[in-house]
């Protein structure tokens, strides 16, 4: 009956059908809203996931996250939404109180596949400190990533600590000289992940780094209990709706001024 009364489409019903098991939909019946129900079914269908992945993903509030990341990309920006997620959950990884970023990036590429099902579908992993040459220098972007989806290259910097500026600077570099060096005719601009430890989104906010295909998240390494993360997630895509609310209003006021 629950199923009746949710899904009514029945074009999309045949469509899911072809892809989600009976117990897929019985793990999406619980979700409160149509649009985390086809959050997650894409999610499962573009991932072919299992019923047990698309629980824990459910579980993970992967699609609240989601929320949290699309609230940073106003007017003019470049990176699609539901690209990416807000904070990231690398529990996974197992890491210790202190490690370094190489530690990082190293535990990352010892369970990849873990890695790209939390950062998203449709990645495939090009390689680790990718050489950039620029005049008697060389730069080295940590991770490079290929969306199959999204036809570009997805540039990622592991950071420990705040977002500071001289990180967002240092990514728009990475993707000027990929887009120059690295681009092929068919892809798209490359879009960069920058994950740190803590992120003032104030900060993010006011920098528009959306318009640079620049999105900034936070990291966990811990996976906090079911009710605590729950309520922390809660407060954090509060927070990010309250600000896109805000920026809302302030554009709607500018429009008007002109």
């Amino acid at each position: 009956m629950q199923f009746a009364e949710q899904f009514i489409d029945e074009q999309r019903i045949t469509e899911l059908g072809r892809h989600l098991s009976w117990s897929h939909f019985l793990a999406l019946l619980p979700l409160k809203t149509m649009q985390a129900k086809a959050f997650y079914a894409q999610q499962a269908i573009d991932g072919r996931l299992g019923v047990r992945s698309l629980r824990e993903l459910i579980h993970k509030k992967a699609f609240e996250r989601c929320e949290v990341a699309n609230a940073q990309l106003g007017d003019g920006s470049t990176v699609p939404l539901d690209t990416f997620r807000d904070p990231y959950l690398l529990d996974f990884l197992n890491m210790r109180d202190r490690y370094q970023e190489r530690d990082l990036e190293e535990a990352i590429l010892h369970d990849l596949e873990a890695f790209l099902l939390e950062v998203g579908n449709g990645l495939a992993f090009i390689g680790r400190q990718t050489r950039m040459p620029m005049g008697d220098r060389d730069y080295h972007l940590d991770l490079l990533f290929f969306s199959r989806p999204l036809r570009r290259l997805v540039a990622v910097e592991l950071k420990i600590g705040e977002s500071l500026p001289e990180y967002m600077g240092q990514m728009h570099f990475y993707l000027k000289w990929l887009n120059r060096y690295q681009r092929g005719e068919s892809e798209a601009a490359p879009i960069g992940l920058i994950l740190c430890t803590s992120a003032d989104r104030e900060q993010i906010e006011l920098m528009e780094l959306h318009k640079d295909n620049i999105v900034v998240a936070q990291y966990w390494t811990e996976l906090l209990p079911k009710a605590e993360l729950e309520e922390r997630i809660k407060i954090i895509l509060r927070d990010a709706k309250e600000r896109l609310t805000r920026r809302q209003l302030l554009l709607g006021e500018d429009k008007d001024e002109g």
